[in-house]
Order: C-alpha cells, then structure tokens, then sequence
C-alpha cells in the first residue's frame, strides 16, 4: 500500500488549499471528512454524485494541494484529512470552511434574519 506524494505542511500554499476547496463537491468532501474521525476513510464511501474518472480527478485535486493525504490500496483508495497540518499551516481555514458547507446547506428560511 503506497501513500502518494503531497506537499509538506511548510510546503502547503494558500493558493492551492482555496483553489482546491472553490469547487463545491471537493468543499462538501472536505467538511465530510472532517466530522469524520480522524482516520482513514475508504474514498468510495464518499458521496459523489460524478462518474469515477471524476472522482479521481478530485481526490487528486485535494492531494495536490495538500488537503488530504490518500494511500493506493490496490483495488481502491484511503484518504485522511490533514487537520494538524492545515491547522498549524493556516489556523482557523477549515473551520471556516465546514462552517459555510454548513450554512449554505441550511434552509434559506434558517439564515434569514427576518
């Protein structure tokens, strides 16, 4: 089993994180893994509603960019959010960024202040 490559946390840019997280499916995957437990998770159980040559170019895009870590596992693949890394490289991003997946999930009615 291969873990494949990913920037170092001193090598993590802003640019790429925001460039990966600007597509609403890798924003909603990012927030998914993060409730998550801090462990491994089977790509395929991720809902994503795209064909599987899509699936792959998104869990490459949030590699890439230093988001997740993910591991070849032969017959499909892991990935791990990189919290600590992310954290200690851009404090409060990925917070801020489960926290608006929340709130455009929530109904209009919700977010309202009338």
């Amino acid at each position: 089993m291969t873990e494949l490559p990913t920037p170092s946390t001193a090598d993590l840019d802003v640019g790429a994180v925001l460039a990966a997280l600007a597509d609403p499916l890798r924003r909603a995957v990012t927030a998914d893994l993060y409730r998550r437990a801090d462990a491994e998770h089977a790509c395929r159980t991720f809902d994503l509603p795209v064909a599987k040559s899509t699936r792959t170019h998104h869990w490459r895009v949030l590699r890439e960019a230093g988001i997740v870590r993910q591991r070849d596992l032969g017959n499909g693949s892991a990935v791990r959010l990189r919290r600590a890394d992310l954290d200690e490289r851009f404090p409060g991003l990925l917070a801020s960024v489960v926290g608006a997946v929340e709130a455009e999930r929530r109904p209009a009615a919700q977010t309202s202040s009338t």
